[in-house]
């Protein structure tokens, strides 16, 4: 049994009015077993931090272990405890006692028991709708693991850096928009050095491109518990590294959207 479910689709997310529209993940998954059930626990140096309303109810339970596990060990860490606060306080609001979880489950937005928006308050619902020409252009390729995309470091990153470019958000734009319109795909995210510096600095390097990536999704909407982060150094250059173009080539962060079709998106 895989350690996460495809989430239904459509979530709702309250906006003050006038307020420019912000997509949230979409719905996500609430499932029952095991967490669910009478008598489960939460474990891990992060339940103390969770809201009351996660750690001591079955829905909330069911909220946060198949969502916010982000690495699959059936513990939830502080990391993955505060990302289900954060998400769990942008659904329900200040009135987060009261969230109607019945609701929720039944696709109707959850929100305060009693009635639906608030005065001042209206209700933005996320759709499937995806940019099909700009997820094109990505043009993706087919790896063993799924649909991978490459984006290189002059699209990303300064050289040696691990802060994005401003460009770079737009850059990755669509693909969230597509992540949070399909809730079922999973993403790893393999970032790539060149053979110059060391070992060690070249490692970390990697990393952390590969996290900042990972973090750009995160700040756009999209679960961080769906992604996978792996830096891979220098190891498996797509190029000579004896060459500033091969070099080039080989500084690199790869998207794979896991279980994919490339040639679902080059129609």
């Amino acid at each position: 049994m895989t350690n996460f479910i495809a989430r239904a689709a459509i979530g709702a997310v309250m906006l003050a009015a006038g307020a420019t529209p912000v997509f949230a993940q979409a719905r996500y998954d609430m499932s029952n077993p095991p967490w669910a059930r009478d008598g489960y626990r939460l474990s891990g140096a992060g339940v103390p931090i969770l809201f009351p309303e996660l750690r001591d109810s079955p829905r909330g339970r069911a909220f946060v272990m198949p969502n916010f596990d982000a690495n699959g060990d059936g513990r939830i860490s502080p990391r993955e405890a505060r990302d289900a606060n954060r998400e769990f306080a942008r659904l329900a609001g200040p009135r987060r006692a009261r969230f109607d979880w019945d609701g929720y489950a039944r696709g109707h937005g959850g929100g305060p028991r009693g009635g639906g928006p608030r005065g001042g308050e209206t209700v933005i619902t996320e759709t499937t709708t995806w940019d099909r020409g700009a997820m094109r252009d990505y043009g993706f390729r087919q790896t063993p693991r799924g649909a991978t995309l490459t984006l290189s470091e002059d699209v990303l990153f300064q050289t040696d850096s691990a802060v994005l470019r401003p460009g770079a958000i737009e850059k990755l734009r669509p693909l969230a928009r597509y992540l949070r319109g399909n809730p079922g795909v999973r993403v790893a995210i393999d970032g790539y050095t060149d053979s110059r510096g060391s070992d060690a600095h070249n490692q970390d390097l990697s990393e952390r491109r590969a996290a900042s990536v990972r973090q750009a999704f995160d700040d756009m909407d999209v679960v961080r518990a769906r992604f996978s982060v792996v830096g891979h150094g220098e190891r498996d250059p797509v190029a000579t590294n004896a060459t500033a173009a091969g070099m080039r080539l080989n500084r690199r962060v790869e998207v794979t959207l896991l279980g994919q079709r490339a040639d679902s998106f080059a129609r």
